[in-house]
């Protein structure tokens, strides 16, 4: 089994938390990104009912910073770690799309973007559990790591996560 693959080990067949024993805690900082579409109906509710929006996204907001500081628990391989900051920002100002960015930063010998990814993940699932009443054809296009910084690989850009005014 390739030694890229951390969580594996003879030839795949186990499985394991990466060591992290030897490792000194350091500054790290992960930003994620998820891009939603959603009707031009729902789009406009939101966008005119500031009432609506507020209760939409605030809910999804919390509910995806509660997951990042649970991500320890939910994906089975992850270290449990301690979040020092952590922010989600949530737009809609090009019609039909939702953008999440969720980042989070701590000082530790792991991590954090796990941590962004659930997070962004969490938030669209709630917003996507809020509305489906709504609009039944609610798409989460795309959630990835667009930016990290810290920890062994260094620095991260995927601009693929770029925002622009096609997506």
């Amino acid at each position: 089994m390739s030694s890229s693959f951390s969580h594996l080990e003879d030839k795949g067949r186990h499985i394991r938390t990466t060591d992290v024993s030897a490792k000194a805690a350091t500054g790290r900082h992960a930003v994620a990104r998820t891009l939603m579409q959603v009707s031009p109906g729902l789009f406009k509710e939101l966008s005119e009912n500031s009432e609506l929006r507020s209760s939409v996204f605030t809910t999804a907001k919390t509910a995806g910073v509660m997951a990042l500081k649970k991500t320890g628990e939910l994906i089975p391989l992850c270290h449990p770690l301690s979040i020092e900051k952590a922010e989600i920002i949530i737009t809609s100002d090009f019609p039909h799309f939702i953008r999440i960015e969720c980042s989070v930063s701590l000082n530790a010998k792991t991590g954090a973007e796990m941590e962004a990814l659930t997070g962004a993940s969490v938030c669209a699932l709630t917003i996507y559990d809020m509305c489906k009443s709504a609009d039944k054809h609610i798409l989460i296009l795309k959630t990835g790591l667009y930016r990290k910084s810290g920890g062994k690989s260094g620095d991260i850009y995927n601009p693929q996560l770029e925002w622009d005014d096609k997506s």
